[in-house]
């Protein structure tokens, strides 16, 4: 057969452009949170710190936007050639290979909801603090 060489428009490189599709889709998702984490951070140092300088911290947060997805993505990536390298890589029937993604997500949504609540005490404590100064009676 003619395709069964790999040349153009085999299914061999399909298959390959189909699973190149699932990491960037999964490098992708984890930017995504790794972006979310990096803002809420951002977010809760502009309000704990008075006098924080976004610039200074802008290596940091790249590299956690762009650069932890790397850290989890290679690892499945890998995994998922060594142990469950079928088809386009789009169904996960193997748990312990899947949580090698999913992990650090959670760990990044439990992580980001935390700073959401410190971030909203902080805003209430603030918004407090100010009506008070006012002489504000609808606070007390």
């Amino acid at each position: 057969h003619p395709d069964a060489g790999g040349g153009a428009g085999s299914p061999r490189q399909a298959v390959a452009g189909c699973r190149l599709a699932q990491v960037l889709t999964q490098y992708c998702v984890g930017a995504n949170y790794g972006w979310l984490l990096a803002e809420g951070l951002f977010l809760h140092k502009l309000l704990v710190l008075a006098a924080f300088s976004g610039e200074r911290c802008l290596p940091a947060f790249l590299l956690l936007g762009w650069g932890a997805p790397v850290l989890f993505v290679v690892p499945w990536v890998v995994a998922r050639y060594l142990y469950e390298n079928e088809g386009c890589w789009e169904r996960n029937e193997k748990a312990a290979v899947w949580w090698i993604i999913r992990c650090p997500i959670l760990m990044a949504v439990a992580v980001n909801f935390v700073v959401f609540v410190r971030i909203v005490r902080i805003l209430v404590a603030k918004v407090r603090a100010h009506q008070v100064s006012r002489g504000d009676t609808r606070v007390r």
